[in-house]
């Protein structure tokens, strides 16, 4: 485990030469944000947490309909039509393990992406299930028969958390990293970028600004953190970046009427600041974020497994236990 976990987790100074091999995406650090200039790439868009809300709703339709169902007595287990879904929903969670096979069988890494495996997988894992349900009505009638449904009931529930997890793994831990070198050269709030940053008017503001990092992103991660990290960080943003606009607000009055600034050139130049808080804030939780994710997935798949061997256990008894009695 400790070779994929650390595979998840570079460093943002490892980031260096892959933001100098790229502009920067942010804008011209000594001039107002282009109106053109994308919002930190790396930033998940509303449309992932739509396609995990409809994924949800979808199961959730699944799970409806495989009750009424049962409630109608449409399917009986004990039935012709009942016992071919069973067949059926069993031999789609065989193929299941066409996917961890996939790893080992050189042969097979030749045939399609392993996107397209993973999908595969994902389809076998939902529907394979669904028709079991149909097929027992959501009853059982022994204790083998309770064993496999409750098991195959925690590898579909874990099986989707690992796609929620797969999906976000693969937006590159690499353009996480980029952007957030990008931002510290814009903002001059790197350790090394030498002489005042952007920000050096407001200490607290800085300063949180490099806590929040360290915090984030240096150390030694734990369990503990990850799962913070991957439940509660966007929301401590929210809080840290409410904090430092806050803080902001008298140091760039003060400046304001040093400078003698119009009150355009005042209402930009806090955007501007704005902007870069903001901008460092979102780049650090999507780097943090990215490796947290590495580390519970790997955790995941550990997870995982055991209640798979149980599943194909008590499935494999209870056909046997079915046509021999």
């Amino acid at each position: 485990m400790g070779s994929m976990t650390d595979s998840f987790a570079p460093t943002v100074a490892d980031a260096g030469l892959l933001a100098a091999a790229k502009p920067s995406p942010l804008g011209d650090p000594n001039g107002p944000p282009a109106a053109s200039a994308p919002r930190s790439p790396g930033r998940p868009g509303q449309r992932q947490w739509l396609r995990d809300l409809l994924l949800v709703a979808a199961l959730a339709a699944l799970v409806a309909l495989a009750w009424q169902i049962g409630e109608e007595g449409w399917v009986r287990p004990q039935e012709r039509l009942g016992y071919w879904v069973g067949v059926a929903g069993a031999s789609m969670m065989l193929l299941l393990f066409l996917y961890p096979l996939r790893k080992y069988a050189g042969w097979m890494r030749r045939l399609g992406k392993v996107k397209a495996w993973f999908w595969f997988h994902l389809a076998m894992g939902v529907f394979g299930p669904w028709l079991i349900l149909v097929h027992a009505a959501f009853r059982t009638g022994s204790l083998n028969a309770t064993v496999a449904l409750y098991s195959m009931a925690i590898v579909v529930a874990s099986g989707v958390v690992g796609r929620f997890l797969y999906v976000r793994l693969n937006s590159h831990i690499e353009d996480a990293l980029a952007t957030l070198q990008a931002v510290q050269r814009r903002g001059r709030l790197a350790e090394e970028a030498g002489g005042p940053s952007a920000l050096h008017y407001a200490p607290p503001v800085e300063q949180r600004l490099k806590d929040f990092e360290a915090r984030e992103i240096g150390g030694q991660p734990t369990r503990l953190r990850d799962l913070r990290q991957v439940m509660l960080l966007p929301m401590q943003r929210r809080f840290a970046l409410w904090r430092c606009l806050r803080d902001l607000r008298a140091p760039l009055a003060a400046r304001a009427a040093a400078g003698r600034w119009s009150a355009d050139e005042q209402a930009r130049r806090r955007r501007r600041a704005q902007r870069l808080v903001d901008d460092h804030l979102e780049a650090v939780v999507q780097v943090a974020r990215r490796q947290a994710f590495g580390r519970v997935f790997a955790l995941w798949h550990i997870a995982h497994l055991p209640f798979i061997y149980l599943l194909v256990i008590s499935a494999v008894v209870h056909v046997i236990a079915v046509h021999a009695y």
